[in-house]
């Protein structure tokens, strides 16, 4: 099904012509269209439009309201205050557009695709390898899941990476204590789970820390293993696709609790551009853009310096021969614009990190990996913080484990779901699956909610709260119109545009009517949060929609069918926009 223009978009076009009219060198100009309440919309742009025409402003908002066709779409159009349009919509107009989004049988109730849509790689949920997830690992994965779903869903060509610490020093230690203590990784029959297999890696890597720091020997032996490992040796590189392998299991069931899907073919770490760091540093030293500067190579800018005023240049090659963080991530923007032709990189990465990746991004525009048709950004995000404002920690101090987080939600939301099961009738399975649902889309929403560059603060007592901006609310909201729909009976939701709203059901319709701008809007800007601000109105709507109109027991059948199908398409609203969160939307809570 074709798009549906949204009602803004149609009086925007309306105000636009009329705008033209009265002043013709305004043509083309926006009227800057608003939802207001102290009508359905307002119109704010007469006054600059004026002051540039020398013209009274009033007097050009008067001209312009005589311009205005009314009938259809805007019932009525008056001046208000020195020149702003107040603009009310017909009752008609309101669920005939309605109507058309509930009959897109597409599901995407009328949301149509980006104009101009291209390839985006998007680099997100980066765990290492032989290492626990922590909860600094909860944004990257949550914001970029998000991003992801937006993107697909408004027609962007996505690519996903998740660009995990693979590669390095530590992997020299650990493949050369595992290669004289070949059972460490051995399992015994049956399917290793996610919690055996970090179980296993962090048993052999306090081992092999122990004997690398009391044991000379080994630790060359181990430095030796490092050399091996980037030279490609075969049974080095085999045992270290042990560790792959193993941390993989551990990290795909740490995703799968966060309802996420991971795909093999999308983990490309650092060890998926080895073979390019050579070439990315000849290329950088023949241009010009890297010097060597006391043995290692280094590309400087003007405007960064240390706090000795110094230069603080981007280190690619050191001066020992290894090879840092800078050659990998040049590499890696190499890859992703010259092989898979993206033309946006959007890295879902801690705002800690943002002067590295400045210093990267600058570098490959000066080497013309990165120009006008190719851009690259950084979604950075804060911190998690604890009750407290302080960052996030155990009790002792300790940085708190994913796994442990994601766990306490689901109980603590399996509790608030059972208090109310045996009211709406939950069996003991329902009640378990509706708990990791409402846990985990707590868990998301805090963070998504949340403008990703500020912190937040991880309560899980507020986040399962059925009151308030909670992901608990938008879902109870949901499942409060499926129970209305069981028991509608006979009656089925259908638009009846003759009827006349109520200020309660014109609201909730307004708000309905911008969820395809909102969409689009929020994937462009990659800001989750004003789809999450956009869903939770929806919800506090429809909560005074319930308050101010009976629906099974309004006025007439066709005042129900009437409502029906405005719970309906806001069920249909709250379910996809939920999704695009990348939290579930339980028919019964």
């Amino acid at each position: 099904m074709a798009s549906v223009t949204s009602l803004s978009d149609t009086v925007q076009q309306h105000l636009a012509s009329a705008l033209s009219a009265a002043l013709p060198e305004a043509a083309g100009a926006d009227p800057l269209l608003r939802r207001s309440d102290r009508a359905d919309f307002q119109a704010n742009g007469i006054l600059a439009l004026a002051k540039k025409a020398k013209a009274n402003p009033r007097e050009l908002a008067t001209q312009v309201v005589s311009r205005v066709v009314t009938g259809d779409v805007i019932e009525d159009v008056e001046v208000s205050g020195p020149g702003f349009l107040n603009i009310t919509i017909a009752d008609r107009a309101i669920t005939e557009n309605l109507a058309a989004r509930y009959a897109d049988e597409s599901g995407r109730l009328g949301v149509p695709f980006a104009e101009h849509p291209g390839t985006t790689v998007i680099d997100y949920a980066q765990p290492n390898v032989a290492k626990e997830m922590h909860v600094g690992h909860l944004r990257s994965a949550v914001i970029g899941d998000s991003v992801v779903q937006l993107l697909e869903f408004t027609g962007e060509n996505v690519v996903r990476r998740h660009h995990i610490g693979d590669w390095g020093t530590q992997f020299g230690m650990l493949i050369q204590y595992l290669d004289e203590h070949p059972h460490e990784l051995d399992h015994k029959a049956g399917a290793v789970s996610g919690e055996e297999a970090m179980s296993n890696l962090n048993r052999l890597y306090k081992a092999a820390r122990k004997l690398f720091d009391s044991d000379e020997e080994f630790k060359t032996r181990a430095r030796r293993r490092v050399v091996d490992l980037q030279a490609g040796e075969p049974k080095t590189l085999a045992m270290w696709q042990k560790f792959v392998d193993e941390s993989k299991i551990y990290f795909y069931s740490v995703f799968e609790k966060l309802d996420m899907e991971i795909r093999d073919p999308d983990i490309v770490g650092e060890s998926g551009y080895n073979d390019m760091l050579a070439e990315t540093c000849r290329l950088l030293e023949e241009s010009g853009v890297a010097v060597r500067s006391e043995g290692a190579l280094c590309v400087f800018f003007d405007d960064i310096k240390g706090p000795d005023g110094n230069p603080v240049p981007l280190i690619v090659h050191k001066s020992d021969g290894g090879y840092g963080y800078a050659a990998t991530d040049l590499s890696a923007i190499r890859d992703r614009v010259f092989n898979l032709k993206a033309n946006t990189l959007l890295y879902v990465v801690d705002a800690r990190q943002a002067l590295h990746f400045r210093m990267v991004f600058e570098t490959a525009r000066r080497a013309g990996w990165l120009n006008d048709d190719v851009t690259a950004v950084q979604l950075a995000f804060g911190t998690v913080l604890g009750k407290d404002g302080k960052p996030f920690k155990t009790r002792e101090g300790e940085t708190v484990r994913l796994e442990d987080l994601l766990d306490e939600a689901v109980e603590r939301a399996t509790a608030v779901v059972r208090e109310k099961a045996e009211k709406v009738g939950l069996s003991e399975q329902e009640i378990t699956e509706n708990g990791r649902y409402v846990g985990i889309g707590a868990v998301k929403y805090a963070d998504l909610s949340t403008s990703a560059v500020r912190d937040y603060k991880f309560d899980l007592d507020q986040m399962v709260s059925l009151n308030g901006d909670t992901s608990v609310y938008l879902q109870y909201a949901y499942a409060r119109i499926q129970s209305i729909l069981r028991k509608a009976g006979e009656a089925r939701p259908a638009a009846h545009p003759e009827l006349g709203l109520a200020p309660a059901e014109r609201a909730l319709g307004l708000h309905l009517d911008q969820f395809a701008e909102t969409v689009l809007d929020v994937a462009a800007g990659y800001e989750p949060h004003k789809l999450a601000a956009y869903l939770y109105q929806l919800a506090t709507l429809l909560t005074a929609f319930y308050d101010q109109c009976p629906v099974l027991k309004a006025d007439t059948p066709e005042q129900v069918e009437n409502r029906l199908f405005l719970v309906d398409l806001t069920a249909r609203t709250l379910h996809r926009g939920m999704a695009l969160l990348g939290i579930r939307t339980p028919e019964k809570l």
